[in-house]
Order: structure tokens, then sequence, then C-alpha cells
């Protein structure tokens, strides 16, 4: 009797758990699916922010197939920086450096050793950078070098109207 009592309880038990898995199933299991793919979207939408734009100042090319381009000979630039909530003016010292793709079919027409190269634009590309920087406060300067970087790439591209300048990077930076 008491074997037949346990083998009862133990059907009584396996049938439960049978049922709460059914509940289980039938009412957490679309809750869970929609939230996948709630979280799918945000993915989806976060990669496609992160990934858009021509203008990312991330090295897409191999670093055997680029060179640099020294702005104002490697020398430092003082800009102006937009006046800041403090009334005060500041300004940045740095220095820029062009990173430029070797394979690109503009490096032959704008590169180093051409004649039309990027010695002979300087200016033009001293005053987009100047530009660029002008822009910027210094408190937005100093929390987004990176944004300013990709502003500049962006806008040098599109003044090249090509996309072999690859990278800006500043060697030197000084805010006061």
């Amino acid at each position: 009797m008491k074997k037949n009592l346990i083998s009862v309880i133990i059907l009584a038990l396996v049938f439960a758990n049978f049922v709460l898995t059914a509940l289980l199933i039938f009412t957490v299991l679309p809750e869970t699916k929609k939230a996948n793919k709630m979280i799918d979207a945000v993915c989806s939408a976060i990669d496609l922010d992160v990934n858009s734009g021509a203008g990312s100042n991330q090295l897409s090319v191999p670093i055997d197939q680029t060179e640099e381009f020294k702005v104002n000979g490697g020398e430092t630039m003082t800009m102006n920086l937009a006046q800041g909530s403090d009334g005060k003016s500041h300004y940045a010292v740095l220095s820029v450096t062009l990173l430029m793709n070797t394979k690109s079919d503009a490096y032959k027409k704008y590169g180093a050793n051409s004649a039309e190269g990027l010695t002979a634009k300087e200016s033009i590309i001293k005053n987009d950078i100047n530009q660029v920087i002008r822009s910027y406060t210094i408190d937005d300067f100093n929390n987004d070098v990176t944004g300013v970087q990709d502003q500049i790439l962006s806008d040098l591209q599109d003044m090249f109207g090509s996309d072999f300048i690859v990278g800006v990077n500043f060697s030197s930076v000084t805010t006061e």
C-alpha cells in the first residue's frame, strides 16, 4: 500500500509539474518573444547609427596603405574657440595630421608628390580646420575631440570630393 501511495504522489507531482510547465510556456514565452523583438530592434537601430556617415574618423584602410600629411609642417597652430558661457575668450593650440589612403585614385592627384598636392592646398585646409574649431566652445571641444576630428574629416572629404583622406589626428592639443 505504501508503494502505491508513493506512486500516486509521484504521479500527482509529475502531473502538477506538467501543468505548471504548460502554464509557463503559454504565459511567459510570448512576453519573452516580444521583449526579444524589442531588444533586436533597439540593437539594429544602434548598429545603423554607429556605422552611418561617411566621415567617421576610423582607419578603414591598412596602415601600410596610408601616408601622413602634417598640416603647417607639423608646427602647432593657435585658433580661437567660440565664446562660452563664461564670456571669456578661449583658444586651442594643436598640431594636425591628415592620414591619406595611398591606394585611392585621388591620392595621385592630391598626394604629397603631385604638383597639385596638399601642400599647394594647405591654406584652404588650414582655413577649413580653423572654421570647424571656431564653432566649438572650450567645453564642447574638450568633451568631444573625436567629434571635432570627424567634422574636419567630413569637411575635407567634401572639399576634395573624395575619401582619400581617411583620418584626422591631433598630435598635440592644448586649450586655454
